[in-house]
């Protein structure tokens, strides 16, 4: 099996960022963004998509946290298309947790009061759908908000600008949809998890398709 493996380097006048990504990994992290709160996202991120991931962003943080999120999720899209090279023999589709279908490329995370779905599809084609959450974009996350530490800002509509990154530059269909919940923190990581498990399912070999493209088109 061809080794996947990735390492990107993006630096800008707003980011530096480093990333290192073994997508046949154990779960294995090593995460600072400067954002406790989003640190915790991708470090559960890597667990539950038992990828291997090592992350290290410098961010403009007294400005804003936004350029950081967005600029990981772009970071973080480019290694796993690069580590996902020709694609050959992956199943495509991230598929899970619905007992009824299991092959409807659908991962469902419970998060006590809350439940989310997320379907990927790493078509080449970059696509997010961000469905029952822009009620809660301006929600506060981030338990240091309340003494203000900007450092440390985590807003709920820095979920999208992170997944819109990771999209873009992946190319993948990403639909993420929120099937009901209170709490933001809940339904921030469930999103995250959910994103983990599909990822997880979609980036595998499946033995029946060993060197073939999962595509009638011939690309991906």
């Amino acid at each position: 099996m061809k080794n996947r493996q990735s390492k990107i380097k993006r630096h800008t006048l707003e980011t530096r960022i480093s990333i290192r990504l073994d997508l046949d990994g154990r779960g294995k992290s090593k995460i600072h963004t400067g954002i406790p709160f989003f640190d915790h996202m991708l470090t559960l991120f890597a667990k539950h998509a038992t990828v291997d991931l090592q992350l290290h962003c410098d961010g403009d943080l007294p400005v804003d946290a936004h350029h950081t999120v967005e600029d990981c999720g772009i970071a973080l899209g480019q290694a796993v298309a690069l580590a996902l090279g020709d694609k050959r023999g992956i199943r495509r589709y991230g598929h899970g947790f619905d007992p009824r279908n299991p092959f409807t490329g659908e991962a469902y995370v419970p998060m006590d009061e809350c439940l989310a779905r997320c379907v990927v599809d790493f078509s080449g084609r970059p696509f997010l759908v961000w469905r029952g959450l822009n009620q809660y974009a301006q929600k506060k996350i981030s338990e240091s908000e309340k003494t203000q530490d900007t450092s440390s800002a985590f807003r709920f509509g820095l979920a999208r600008e992170f997944f819109q990154g990771f999209t873009n530059e992946a190319r993948c269909n990403l639909h993420l949809e929120l099937l009901y919940g209170d709490e933001p923190h809940h339904i921030v990581e469930s999103l995250f998890k959910a994103f983990a498990r599909a990822v997880d399912a979609a980036r595998r070999h499946d033995p029946r398709i060993a060197g073939q493209l999962p595509s009638t088109k011939g690309k991906l």
